[in-house]
């Protein structure tokens, strides 16, 4: 899950048309594992960065189990104070997914299964409606009194109860399906509804291999920016996105961010992988397939999450050749039948020209962790790296995946 850390750099003066109170709100952030520091809230800084730039003010944040009683206690107090409360996380079909009933609880707003929402989830899962699971058909229940923001990724939309003169708003929690629900449905909504701002012009560019604090030194001493540009920016375990905002939306703005860019592209070029909403391993997928490529993995120090990186994006279906997952070397050899455990031999086991094989992680005399990774690259190339293992657990697997895909997306050049 991200940690997003907002910058503001300058807002430009609002004419009068614009200059209006802004629309103040609360969130209430659902989810056990943030109370037990699994997580760090993502949400709060992504939402308010965000609606910000819509004239908005968020009044507070709170977080709460995923229980309907105190869901329901923390938003009753919240639209006590303000006329809009967002809530994150509990939409999803699973028994911890309670906050589609608490809000229907709470509002007195009934809910009703709706028929465009039904069929974009039988498109999506490609079964049947009469055949998906009731756990998952649930997620096309929406208010009765409101409407639905439409889902971008998964299959739980948001949920908008409007609740006498409040607004309360759901929105599902994993971070991927929040992200462009916010953007592209929730923010037009509340210009709609509250008359606040249009989305301004905006422009991402997602950086991996530099850290957030030397893009923005970078950019101070050779990248100067406008008063009226909003900056944010968001970081997930060794990438970078930065936010380029402007209030206006239309051509001169465009060209305004886009040489703006331009300008960004002079210095930090080399750790810039996409622009847009284009992931890391979409970027490595479509170069790999533009050259014909299908890629086999064999993990043991990633543990499989290379391959599950992979989970859900449309090239995967014609990269994957295969995914081999094994907790040690030993265990390796065994499962693909090869007479080595050596790095290479795996990555020949199978006869792929393209393979990334994983090994497991060491550890040197000064206690330093790490793991060798071999690169099959078209039959006879092969690149061989060390890759630092940095935290535990999930932690350090996601950080070791950013470092692989980095590593192939620059030998891919």
């Amino acid at each position: 899950m991200r940690f997003l850390l907002p910058l503001l750099l300058g807002v430009a003066s609002l004419n009068a048309a614009e200059a209006k109170p802004p629309l103040d709100y609360r969130i209430v952030i659902t989810g056990e594992e943030l109370l037990r520091g699994v997580f760090p809230d993502a949400h709060t800084a992504f939402v308010t960065r965000t609606l910000h730039a819509l004239g908005c003010h968020c009044v507070g944040s709170t977080t709460v189990d995923d229980k309907v009683a105190d869901i329901q206690e923390a938003v009753r107090t919240a639209a006590q104070k303000v006329s809009l409360v967002i809530v994150t996380g509990g939409l999803g079909p699973t028994v911890n997914d309670v906050t589609r009933d608490a809000l229907a609880q709470l509002t007195g707003i009934a809910l009703h299964e709706q028929a465009d929402v039904l069929a974009a989830m039988e498109k999506r899962l490609k079964t049947p409606r009469d055949e998906i699971r009731p756990n998952l058909r649930r997620q096309s229940m929406v208010p009765t009194r409101g409407t639905y923001l439409k889902a971008f990724a998964g299959t739980a939309v948001g949920l908008v109860f409007e609740w006498n003169d409040k607004v309360i708003v759901a929105l599902p929690g994993p971070p991927r399906e929040l992200q462009p629900m916010v953007k592209n449905e929730l923010a037009p909504y509340l210009s709609r509804k509250f008359g606040v701002r249009a989305p301004g012009s905006s422009i991402t560019l997602r950086f991996v291999g530099i850290g957030q604090s030397l893009i923005d030194q970078t950019m101070s001493q050779h990248v100067p920016l406008p008063a009226d540009v909003i900056v944010g920016s968001q970081f997930e375990g060794g990438r970078v996105d930065f936010t380029f905002m402007l209030p206006g939306n239309g051509p001169e703005q465009e060209a305004r961010l886009k040489q703006l860019a331009v300008k960004i592209r002079e210095q930090l070029g080399e750790y810039i992988y996409a622009e847009g909403e284009t992931t890391l391993e979409q970027q490595v997928a479509q170069t790999l397939l533009a050259r014909g490529a299908q890629l086999t993995l064999v993990e043991i120090g990633t543990g499989g999450r290379l391959a599950a990186s992979l989970s859900g994006l449309p090239e995967t279906a014609r990269l994957l050749k295969g995914a081999h997952v094994a907790p040690s070397g030993e265990a390796m050899q065994q499962l693909l039948k090869s007479n080595s455990r050596e790095l290479k031999a795996f990555a020949q086991a199978d006869n792929s020209d393209w393979t990334i094989v994983v090994g497991g992680i060491d550890v040197d005399s000064g206690g330093a962790r790490s793991c060798s990774v071999l690169f099959r690259l078209g039959g006879e190339r092969w690149e061989s790296v060390r890759v630092p293992v940095q935290g535990s657990g999930e932690t350090a697997q996601a950080s070791m995946v950013t470092h692989i895909w980095d590593r192939l997306r620059r030998l891919l050049k």
